[in-house]
């Protein structure tokens, strides 16, 4: 039995490189489109925010002597590509699919519109948000947060390439310990960072739980739908 009805998943762009310098892997889009339909197919409602990592990241723009702001959107455009990839590996897989944005393009996508989105995937359709925000100065992090508190999901299932969150980097220091459950309040005490402050102020605030998992383990997605204690909650539960 399902421990949720209606998810965010949030997922990195860099995620879609696999072991590729940039762009995406082929072999991952069709890991991700695998697990996820076998969310679907237990009835599971199913909304998913990209990031643009794999091919520009907005933050990184003032290193080409772009402009910020432009810089945000570039990588905003980038979550567009990769919501496009996902939706067409997701549609190979006999999903319905729905790429929404944040920012007007009809000739690829939708315009977000929240009761639409909620009636998508109401239908059983998974949804895609791209865009981020729509604005500049804001992550896809942030995007995750809101569009999951506007739709209603019952929880954010951020995918990392590692299984939680740790005392510490786990890649850096082999003697961090990994937390099961965690409060927000203690997060912040601790200065862990999972999240950019804005979209976890956000989850804080809205009682949104977050679990941060290993995406790249097969089956922890659906097993984390049925229950298992698998990565890290994050909860204000455990305040």
């Amino acid at each position: 039995m399902a421990n949720y009805k209606r998810v965010l998943l949030k997922l990195s762009g860099e995620s879609l490189m696999g072991g590729k310098d940039f762009g995406i892997s082929p072999k991952m889009l069709e890991h991700y489109a695998s697990e996820i339909r076998r969310a679907v197919d237990q009835g599971i409602e199913v909304a998913v925010v990209i990031g643009g990592g794999n091919i520009f990241r907005g933050l990184e723009a003032k290193d080409s002597g772009i402009e910020r702001v432009q810089g945000d959107y570039m990588g905003m455009l980038a979550t567009v590509i990769n919501g496009l990839a996902l939706q067409s590996a997701l549609e190979a897989e006999g999903i319905y699919t729905r790429l929404m944005t944040a920012l007007g393009m009809d000739k690829v996508a939708e315009p977000y519109i929240r009761r639409r989105a909620i009636r998508h995937l109401e239908k059983g359709r998974v949804v895609i948000f791209a865009a981020g925000t729509g604005n500049p100065y804001f992550t896809t992090d942030s995007a995750a947060a809101l569009r999951a508190s506007e739709i209603n999901a019952d929880v954010i299932l951020k995918g990392t390439r590692v299984d939680g969150i740790y005392t510490a980097d786990p890649e850096l220091d082999p003697n961090a310990k990994k937390f099961d459950n965690i409060s927000f309040s203690e997060i912040i005490r601790s200065g862990l960072s999972i999240m950019d402050m804005t979209a976890f102020t956000m989850c804080q605030e809205n009682a949104m739980p977050i679990v941060v998992f290993d995406i790249n383990e097969p089956d922890n997605l659906i097993r984390i739908l049925q229950g298992e204690a698998i990565g890290t909650l994050v909860s204000s539960e455990n305040d």
